[in-house]
C-alpha cells in the first residue's frame, strides 16, 4: 500500500514558518484522517508536540522519506471558529498563491490591543439640599463652571461626563475637585462599539412588517431551508431580474436560519450599498445586525469581531472582508450582486470571494446563495453544468414591467448636428421628468477610461491586427497592443471614414453636471463619484439626500447603478454606454452588458413606469442589444461561444504570473526564466486552442502566452511583466504555481517579487 502524506500548518504564531510541513500518516490513522482535521505532530529538533491543521493529503513525498516524521494523533472535538479560519488560510494559500502569513492576515481578525469604548458618568453622592448649599457658595465665589455643574446635579442624580465637558464646558479639573470633596463620583463602564446604532436608527422604525412572498420566492426559501435541515446545505445561484425581490428572499432565509440558532453573512460588493441594505436589515433584525467594512475605525472592526464571536449579533453586512467574520455557528452566506469585480482581491493573496465563500460554507456546514440580475459567466456556467442549483425570479415584485429602453446611435446624432453629450431623446425625457417632479439618474460608464481610441463620427475603435483587443494610447503618441506588443502611431484621422474626430474619451461627472445645469438652470443635482465620496459617511449622506427627494438628478459612475432602490426614479440615462467595450480585456462584453442591464434596472421600480436611454456608438453590438432587451440568456449564449473558442474562463482557467522589479533587466530575465520552467514541464501545447490533440490531452494541456511587459509597464519606478498559463483543469494551474514557488526558492530574489492571479478579473 502506498504511503499517505499530509500537508500540515503548525505554529502559526511564528512568522518565519511560512509554509505547511509534510508528515507521514501512520497506517492506524489512514482511514480517519482528512483535510480540515486538527492533529498533533512532533515539531523541531526536540520533537515537541504541537497542534496542527491538515490542509491536504497525497501519496507524493516532497522530501527525503527517511526524514519525514509521523502524525501522532487526531485531536478530538473538531475545530472551533479560529481553527476553521486557519484551515481556510491554508486553502487560500494553496489555491491562490501567497505566503502563509499573508493568507493568515487576510482571514484572521487583527489581534491588536484596542481600547474598549468607555462611558463615564457623574453620579451625585449628596442630597439635593446639600448640593443647593454648595451652589450658593459657588455663586458667591463666582466659580462659574462649578456653578453650572452643581445646578445640573441639583436636578439630576446621574449625568453623562461627555455632556458635562462638552455642553456645560466644565473642565476635568473641576470635576476632580468635586470628586475629592465627596460631592460626586465618576463611574466608568466599558462596551463594544456598535456602528449600526450610530448610523441606522435615526428616523427608522424599530421593526418592519414582513411582506408576503410570491409563489416563486416561497419556493426558493423552502428549497434552501429543506436542504439545510436535511444536513445537505448547497450552493445556489439566484438569477432575478432587477426589482424581482431578491433581497426579501435573502432576508427570509436569514430569518429562518437565525431562528435555528445559526448566524449569517450578507456580502455586498460596494460600501456605497451599505446604507440601504443596512437600513432594511436593521428594521427587520434590530440590534442583532452589524456592519464590517473599510470605513470603520480599527476599534469598530475589532469590536464587531468580538461581538460576532460572543454571539451578540446574528447578521454581518459588508464587502468581501466580512466573509471572515468569526461566527462560531455560521449557517448561511449570501453574496449579492455576485458578478461584481470588487469581490476579487487585487492584492496578494488574490482570492475571489465566490470560491472562498464556497470553502467557508463547506467548513461551517452553511448554505451559500449567489444572487444577481446579471450573473457572472462563471456562476451561470456552473449552474448550467449542475455544480450550483439554479433559481430564477423573472417578474418584478410590484407587478410592474421593466423600463422601456431607447437606444440612441451617437453617430447619427453627430451627423445631424448634435454635438452635446446629451442626445436629443435624453434631453426631451429629462425635461419631461423635471416638469412632472420625477427623479432621474445619469450614469457615466467610465470603465476603460482613456484605455482606447475611437472615432466619434463612425464609432470605429483602433484595434490590434493580430489580437481582438483595442490598442492603448501612450503619451508618446503611439498605440500599443498589450497582448502581442504590436504598435503603430496614433492616426490624425479615422482610417475608416477619414473623420478628424478621433481620440480617447474625455468626460467626467463634473463636466456632465455643468452641461446639465446649462440646459436646465433650475435643476437640483447630486454627484456621486470618487471625488464626492472620500469622507466617511459620504455615501450615506448622498444616497439619503436623493432618497428624500432633495435632488432631481443623481449623476455618477458605476457606484450609483449597483443595487440601489429609488422608487421616485423613472428615467435613467446611460452616457457613453460602449466605452467599456473598447477596454483591453476579454471580459469587456460581459462587463458592458452587466453595467447597462443594472443601470437600466434602476428605472421604474415604484408604481410609475420607467424609461431608459442608452447612448452608444455601437448600437448593433450584442452586449448593447441584449442589455436593451434585458435578455441575459441571449447574451450568455453568445458570449460563452467566444470564451470556448478563446479558451477563457469559465470554459477554461487562466493563471497570470506577475513579476515586479525595480530593475527592468532583472525583471524581464526572471519572467523569462519562470516561463521557461513552465515550458520545461513537457505538457505545454500551442498558444491557441483548437490543436489536433485528443480531447483528454486537450483538457490536460497547458497553453503559455508571454512573457511580455504588463499593460502599464512601470508604476512608481517598478517594472511589471506578466505571462499567462491556460488550462481546462484548475488543479493543473495550481501545480504550475507550486512548481514556480519551488523554483523561486532556488533563486535569490533581491529586487523582484512574484504574484499569482488565478482567473484574473483584470488583465495586467
Amino acid at each position: 500500500m502506498a504511503e499517505l502524506y499530509a500537508d500540515i500548518i503548525v505554529d502559526i504564531s511564528h512568522e518565519k514558518l511560512d509554509r505547511p510541513f509534510q508528515y507521514r500518516v501512520p497506517e492506524r490513522l489512514r482511514e480517519a484522517v482528512a483535510a480540515g482535521m486538527c492533529v498533533m505532530v512532533p515539531f523541531g529538533n526536540g520533537n515537541r508536540p504541537l497542534k496542527g491543521y491538515v490542509i491536504g493529503l497525497g501519496d507524493k513525498c516532497r522530501f527525503d522519506p527517511g526524514k519525514i516524521k509521523e502524525v501522532q494523533d487526531i485531536v478530538q472535538g473538531g475545530v472551533d471558529v479560529e481553527d476553521r479560519m486557519i484551515l481556510l488560510a491554508g486553502w487560500i494559500r494553496r489555491n491562490y498563491g501567497s505566503t502563509m502569513i499573508q493568507a493568515l492576515k487576510t482571514v484572521l481578525p487583527a489581534k491588536q490591543s484596542v481600547k474598549r469604548l468607555e462611558h463615564r458618568t457623574l453620579q451625585r453622592l449628596l442630597g439635593r439640599e446639600e448640593i443647593l448649599s454648595l451652589l450658593g457658595e459657588s455663586i458667591r465665589k463666582k466659580q462659574v463652571a462649578k456653578e453650572r455643574l452643581l445646578r445640573e446635579l441639583a436636578e439630576q442624580e446621574s449625568i453623562p461626563c461627555e455632556w458635562v465637558t462638552g455642553k456645560l464646558g466644565v473642565s476635568a479639573q473641576t470635576i476632580r475637585s468635586l470628586e475629592r470633596a465627596g460631592v460626586l463620583r465618576v463611574v466608568s463602564t466599558e462596551s463594544l462599539r456598535n456602528p449600526v446604532k450610530l448610523k441606522a436608527r435615526e428616523g427608522e422604525p424599530e421593526i418592519c412588517d414582513r411582506p408576503a412572498l410570491s409563489e416563486a420566492q416561497r419556493h426558493i426559501v423552502s428549497e434552501v431551508l429543506e436542504d439545510f435541515d436535511r444536513g445537505m446545505p448547497d450552493t445556489y445561484l439566484l438569477h432575478g431580474i432587477t426589482g424581482s425581490g431578491k433581497t426579501e428572499v435573502y432576508m427570509r432565509i436569514i430569518e429562518e436560519i437565525v431562528a435555528r440558532g445559526r448566524q449569517a453573512v450578507m456580502l455586498i460588493p460596494e460600501i456605497a450599498l451599505t446604507y440601504q441594505t443596512l437600513s432594511r436589515f436593521f428594521r427587520r433584525f434590530g440590534d442583532r445586525v452589524s456592519v464590517m467594512n473599510s470605513s470603520l475605525s480599527p476599534g469598530e472592526k475589532y469590536d464587531q469581531c468580538e461581538r460576532a464571536r460572543n454571539g451578540e449579533i446574528d447578521v454581518i453586512i459588508g464587502p468581501r472582508s466580512a466573509l471572515f467574520t468569526p461566527f462560531p455557528r455560521l449557517g448561511v452566506i449570501i453574496m449579492d450582486e455576485e458578478h461584481e469585480n470588487s469581490y476579487k482581491s487585487e492584492s496578494s493573496p488574490k482570492y475571489h470571494a465566490r470560491e472562498t465563500a464556497e470553502e467557508v460554507a463547506r467548513l461551517s456546514g452553511a448554505s451559500l446563495i449567489l444572487g444577481s440580475a446579471t450573473p457572472s459567466l462563471e456562476s451561470y456556467y456552473r449552474a448550467e453544468t449542475g455544480v450550483y442549483k439554479l433559481f430564477a425570479l423573472k417578474e418584478r415584485l410590484t407587478g410592474g414591467s421593466l423600463p422601456r429602453v431607447h437606444t440612441v446611435d451617437l453617430r447619427l446624432e453627430l451627423r445631424e448636428g448634435n454635438r452635446s453629450i446629451f442626445s436629443r431623446k435624453l434631453q426631451e425625457l429629462l425635461a419631461d421628468r423635471l416638469e412632472k417632479g420625477e427623479q432621474s439618474i445619469l450614469f457615466l460608464n467610465r470603465r476603460g477610461y482613456a484605455g482606447f481610441v475611437s472615432c466619434r463620427a463612425c464609432g470605429h475603435v483602433m484595434k490590434c491586427p493580430h489580437c481582438d483587443v483595442s490598442l492603448s494610447e501612450h503619451k508618446n503618441g503611439m498605440l500599443m497592443c498589450h497582448y502581442c506588443g504590436y504598435s503603430e502611431p496614433k492616426p490624425a484621422a479615422c482610417p475608416r471614414c477619414g473623420s478628424r474626430y478621433i481620440s480617447g474619451f474625455k468626460a467626467g461627472t463634473q463636466q456632465i453636471e455643468e452641461k446639465l445645469r446649462e440646459l436646465f438652470p433650475q435643476v437640483r443635482t447630486l454627484r456621486m463619484d470618487g471625488d464626492t465620496t472620500r469622507k466617511k459617511d459620504s455615501y450615506e449622506k448622498i444616497l439619503a439626500a436623493f432618497a428624500n427627494r432633495e435632488a432631481d438628478v443623481l449623476i455618477g459612475t458605476q457606484m450609483i447603478v449597483k443595487g440601489h432602490d429609488f422608487p421616485g426614479v423613472t428615467l435613467v440615462g446611460v452616457l457613453a454606454a460602449d466605452l467599456s467595450l473598447g477596454a483591453n480585456d476579454y471580459r469587456a462584453g460581459e462587463r458592458t452588458f452587466q453595467l447597462l442591464t443594472q443601470a437600466v434596472g434602476r428605472a421604474g421600480r415604484g408604481n410609475i413606469p420607467g424609461e431608459a436611454v442608452i447612448q452608444t456608438y455601437q448600437p448593433e453590438h450584442y452586449a448593447v442589444v441584449f442589455a436593451a432587451d434585458q435578455n441575459y440568456e441571449g447574451f450568455y449564449a453568445e458570449e460563452i461561444i467566444y470564451r470556448e473558442l478563446g479558451g477563457y474562463p469559465p470554459a477554461a482557467h487562466m493563471l497570470a504570473v506577475q513579476v515586479f522589479s525595480a530593475d527592468e533587466g532583472r525583471g524581464a530575465g526572471l519572467a523569462k526564466w519562470l516561463a521557461d520552467a513552465v515550458r520545461g514541464r513537457g505538457d505545454v501545447g500551442a498558444a491557441s486552442p483548437g490543436a489536433s490533440a485528443a480531447p483528454q490531452e486537450e483538457t490536460e494541456m497547458l497553453r503559455l502566452i508571454g512573457p511580455a511587459p504588463a499593460a502599464i509597464g512601470r508604476i512608481n519606478d517598478i517594472f511589471r511583466f506578466v505571462f499567462y498559463v491556460k488550462c481546462a483543469k484548475y488543479d493543473k494551474l495550481v501545480e504550475v504555481k507550486d512548481l514556480l514557488e519551488e523554483k523561486m526558492g532556488e533563486r535569490q530574489l533581491r529586487t523582484e517579487t512574484v504574484q499569482f492571479d488565478f482567473d484574473p478579473v483584470n488583465t495586467m
